[in-house]
């Protein structure tokens, strides 16, 4: 299914099955054992309806209490081993569960992490949240609960037909003529189904998206006086979800009380078709009798599988829209572009607009030597960001490119790219799990003595030397909580352990005090000599330092020259100079 612009993609009934097929395949000898453990125990149960039907024919043929006796010993043995085996049968099935569940959430891990960060940014967390813990929740209670009580129940009501037409044919054929309102219903239920479920998920996904990004955005809301703007979205919002869930809710109080009627019509249909064929001799009263039996038998299986087809139909919604990851865009695999011929980066007419506004690149031209600090200000809202994650390879731009060594950034396969640029923001995570865990995300390689070296490059040595076990020490709920400095200096350690050629500092010390933020921005400095470091700069002791600076303003670069030079110039970077140091003399 195509999504709209921005969303995530929703796979369609055929990428569906195809992944159900797949899944059953990939642990096919469980899932024939389950089918074969459901056959026996589906005949075990046949036993007791024929033999109860035999007790009738014998009863009236004279025959005493002995022979009562033994066919009702024969029956409960039978009872009794169906019990077995459908016990194995489930615990077969369960397990089989377990596994595909298991498989199901490793592929979304997998491609979720394959997502680009533009991707998800554009879909909004929240989708992504709710498919990756209610989405797949879903599944794995289908897998675990639904899928074996379905196998089961459906081997059952086969068996059970064909004992039916077995005993005659014309009541089976009755029977199964009985349950055509149930066929009416289930037919007019699956038509609409579907839909009302991936509805209900998308609204879901929307809710927790706006709960999230309000969550995030709790200062910026404030500060701007958004709060009923927020509440009204989120009102709407839950009144979306609360229509969704409605619909469903109809659909189900339509489809169960249409079935649970129909449940009585083939049993009274066999009875009454029954007695008029045993009055004309054409059957025997055992055999109606059994009939009426497994009919009644049916409906326990058949109740079972169209509860379990309505649960399906709310955990298929769910199953498209894991599975709907599988289409999404992805990072270019491994071997995917060529190798830049250099460490040089070109910016060349670049111009970049956002989905949802106007351009915020308009014409940007650009050159970053190799082993050069260069510094990006501006005022906010100039795009100094945006330009950022353009020489990053987060986003494309719409036009123009920016290429390292004559290839595009962005086309670049994550392994090198990750080896080539990173970007660090004021966004920042602590893993759960020790300090070691932390930094060996970023080199899984990395000595002891390496690790111990990147902390001391930011300045974090101190502190977790201090902690209880060093670089054992767990950190987050369980363990030591982190403070934003603190969880800022150990990105910054990741970055020297991934040792890129090019650092993109997007206001990253931005929640470290000056004094701390300067030894981190000058040991960084020195860790990657000769390596390039492009700062997105608010503080402009950073553009001092810099080998040149870049001047955004309303989207173009207007200046560029040394710190000296912009200063003389007494241009846009001049003024914000002498703004930023509280006077009117540029220094």
């Amino acid at each position: 299914m195509t999504p709209a612009a921005g969303q995530l993609p929703v796979a369609g009934r055929a990428e569906v099955r195809r992944a159900t097929v797949r899944l059953v395949r990939a642990d096919g000898r469980a899932f024939a054992a389950a089918l074969l453990l459901n056959a026996l125990a589906a005949t075990a149960g046949l036993a007791g309806p024929w033999l109860v039907g035999r007790i009738v024919d014998e009863v009236r043929a004279g025959a005493g209490v002995r022979t009562v006796d033994r066919l009702a010993f024969v029956i409960l043995v039978c009872a009794l081993v169906q019990l077995l085996l459908a016990r194995s049968a489930r615990y077969v099935g369960y397990r089989f569960g377990e596994r595909t569940l298991a498989r199901v959430r490793e592929e979304f891990v997998d491609r979720a992490l394959a997502l680009p960060a533009s991707v998800v940014e554009r879909a909004g967390t929240g989708d992504l949240t709710a498919r990756g813990t209610a989405d797949v929740a879903a599944v794995g209670g289908t897998l675990r609960d639904v899928g074996p009580e379905l196998l089961v129940g459906s081997v059952q009501a086969l068996f059970v037909l064909g004992a039916v037409f077995a005993l005659d044919p014309l009541l089976g054929a009755f029977g199964v003529l009985g349950m055509t309102p149930i066929w009416f219903a289930l037919r007019w239920y699956l038509r609409r189904a579907r839909d009302g479920y991936l509805a209900e998920g998308s609204a879901t996904s929307q809710v927790a998206e706006i709960v999230a990004s309000t969550a995030a955005g709790a200062r910026t809301v404030e500060a701007f006086r958004l709060q009923e703007r927020r509440i009204t979205a989120s009102r709407h919002a839950l009144e979306t979800l609360r229509r969704a869930r409605l619909y469903t809710l109809f659909l189900r109080t339509v489809f169960f009380p249409a079935v649970e009627v129909s449940y009585t019509i083939p049993v009274a249909g066999v009875l009454l078709v029954g007695g008029v064929l045993h009055a004309h001799g054409a059957v025997g009263l055992g055999a109606v009798v059994s009939a009426a039996l497994y009919l009644r038998q049916l409906t326990e299986p058949l109740d079972q599988i169209l509860t379990r087809i309505e649960q399906l139909q709310s955990s298929g919604a769910s199953f498209a829209r894991v599975e709907g990851l599988a289409g999404a865009p992805r990072s270019v695999p491994g071997g995917g572009s060529p190798a830049p011929a250099d460490d040089r980066i070109d910016v060349t007419g670049v111009r970049y607009a956002y989905e949802r506004g106007g351009e915020v690149l308009r014409g940007v031209d650009l050159t970053v030597r190799p082993g050069e600090r260069l510094a990006l200000v501006g005022p906010s809202g100039a795009g100094k960001t945006t330009l950022s994650r353009l020489l990053a390879g987060v986003d494309a731009p719409g036009a123009g490119a920016v290429t390292v060594g004559g290839v595009p950034i962005a086309g670049l396969e994550p392994e090198r790219l990750r080896r080539q640029v990173v970007l660090v923001t004021q966004e920042h995570h602590v893993f759960l799990g020790t300090v070691r865990d932390n930094l060996l995300i970023a080199e899984p390689d990395a000595t002891q003595e390496e690790l111990w070296t990147a902390l001391a490059a930011v300045g974090a040595d101190t502190w977790v030397r201090e902690l209880p076990g060093g670089l054992d020490a767990r950190l987050g709920p369980a363990g030591r909580p982190t403070d934003g400095s603190q969880a800022q200096q150990l990105a910054l350690a990741r970055v020297v352990l991934a040792d890129p050629h090019t650092l993109i500092l997007d206001e990253a010390t931005a929640l470290l005090d000056p004094a701390t933020a300067r030894h981190a921005e000058r040991a960084l400095a020195a860790v990657l000599t000769g390596r390039t470091v492009i700062a997105v700069a608010h503080r402009l002791h950073t553009a001092h330092d810099a080998d040149r600076v870049a001047v955004m303003e309303d989207g173009r670069l207007t200046e560029l020259g040394t710190h000296d030079d912009l200063v003389r110039a007494d241009g846009a970077y001049a003024a914000l100079w002498r703004t930023w140091h509280g006077d009117d003399t540029a220094t």
